[in-house]
């Protein structure tokens, strides 16, 4: 009867434990932009057409730890050499969520600006007003049941 008791408790909370927000990225740009999801494998491109959205759960990698959302505005743009990259990553770490932005082979959306924000208000968000990376460390950590979201040309 006691183990009942603790199982039925513990199943009760698990709802709770396993609830995890998700990354999502936000076209306010008047092209098409182009996603891919990357852990330890590339998912397929994704188009987002202005003011479309994409989604996906926080999740963990066990060969990679982390995911990158990898944003370019050229189609394919993943696979063309010097293509500018613009990278929203999260780790999922237990109950929180660590969460940056970077560039690689030049600022793809430089003159707009890119905005990362939590739901959560009290959490930090990463404000690109120009489109191009300021100074400094741009990880930033939150609750991992809130939804944080990568507005593109804010």
């Amino acid at each position: 009867m006691y183990a009942a008791t603790i199982i039925s408790s513990l199943l009760a909370l698990a709802p709770a434990a396993l609830a995890v927000g998700s990354a999502k990225v936000e076209n306010n740009c008047d092209s098409n932009v182009y996603l891919w999801s990357v852990d330890s494998s590339v998912g397929d491109q994704v188009t987002l057409e202005p003011g479309t959205g994409y989604s996906e759960p926080f999740h963990w990698d066990d060969q990679s730890g982390g995911v990158a959302l990898k944003i370019t505005r050229v189609e394919n743009g993943l696979y063309i050499a010097n293509t500018p990259q613009t990278i929203f990553s999260y780790t999922l770490d237990g109950t929180k969520i660590w969460y940056d932005l970077s560039d690689v082979f030049g600022d793809g959306f430089a003159g707009e600006s890119l905005v990362v924000a939590p739901a959560d208000d009290n959490c930090p968000s990463i404000v690109w007003a120009d489109g191009t990376p300021p100074a400094g460390s741009q990880t930033r950590v939150c609750g991992s049941n809130n939804a944080v979201t990568l507005t593109l040309c804010a």
